[in-house]
């Protein structure tokens, strides 16, 4: 049986609670984890903290640049299992969420696997807010497989890879990824990408069935975050087509613009006119802003790069 070691990675006080509750999901799981690892990324009092705690997981500081990916790059260094997963430390895992993990590694081409994230709503969500944008929230959104399917890439709060692969293509690329409180994203893009160019006949998976709940707070349905963090997918974007090239970069989001956004807008303006529901002309709105703040980001990204001397 493949053994798992799980990656959790904190940074404030702030999500203390939160990180309580992502902690005791996976110790309460039905496959149980080999292992449990917790990254603390450049806090001291929290590390001091976490440790008394929980004397069930391995606490240790992130020995790598500060941000999410020197901290995941950190755990898998210290990690034994044969799968490595990642969950966030505002995420709360199903008790089944290792097992529906652990069958689909049966398939020896399966290198990764991604799950389904449903959106914790600790207030009401915005009635303007779209179900294509989720992903601006850290969850699964419309246009994702409804069954296990092929995927380039997972969410990055519900994640696994083979330790496999980490030994032959190397870690989360450090430049690219959040940073503490900022919008930024895309490393487990580029690595998926990375890793699926190097290794033959290659699958990444997304399976509905392996779960997480994703706790989302009221500053992350303000329009200023929505905005804030398309435009940082949109430069992301940018640093990943320069890593792997364009083709693979942007692959996913050709349909997700030529049909997930169209669809989408198309249904909100139904909503609206056929069902009297004037939020979906905010919802289409929001829709095509999000596509509009995105492009942005990329554009300009890609413009200061050509501004730059060679």
């Amino acid at each position: 049986m493949l053994s798992v070691s799980v990656i959790i990675c904190a940074y404030s006080h702030e999500r203390h609670a939160q990180l309580n509750r992502a902690i005791k999901s996976v110790l309460a799981q039905s496959h149980r984890a080999g292992e449990l690892i917790v990254v603390v990324d450049h806090n001291l009092p929290l590390l001091n903290l976490v440790s008394l705690e929980f004397t069930q997981a391995k606490v240790i500081p992130n020995s790598g640049v500060q941000g999410l990916s020197g901290a995941r790059n950190t755990g898998i260094e210290h990690a034994s299992g044969d799968i490595i997963a990642f969950l966030d430390d505002d995420a709360i895992a199903e008790p089944d969420w290792l097992a529906a993990m652990v069958d689909q590694y049966e398939n020896p081409s399966v290198i990764g696997t991604g799950g389904k994230v449903v959106p914790l709503w600790q207030v009401k969500k915005p009635r303007w807010f779209p179900e294509e944008f989720y992903w601006v929230l850290g969850c699964s959104y419309r246009g994702q497989p409804t069954h296990t399917a092929q995927v380039r890439n997972p969410i990055g709060c519900n994640m696994s890879f083979r330790r496999s692969v980490f030994e032959r293509v190397g870690g989360f690329r450090e430049g690219i990824g959040r940073t503490r409180q900022d919008a930024a994203g895309c490393e487990e893009t580029e690595l998926c990408i990375r890793a699926r160019q190097a290794i033959s006949g290659a699958k990444i998976l997304y399976d509905p069935s392996m779960v997480v709940y994703h706790q989302v707070t009221s500053e992350r349905l303000r329009f200023d975050y929505f905005w804030r963090r398309c435009l940082a997918e949109g430069r992301s974007k940018m640093q990943v087509a320069n890593a792997v090239g364009v083709g693979d970069a942007l692959s996913s989001e050709r349909a997700y613009v030529t049909i997930t956004l169209p669809l989408g807008v198309l249904r909100s303006l139904a909503e609206a006119f056929l069902r009297f529901d004037l939020w979906g002309l905010a919802r289409a709105g929001s829709i095509l802003a999000g596509l509009s703040f995105t492009t942005a980001g990329y554009v300009s990204a890609r413009l200061a790069q050509m501004a730059r001397p060679a």
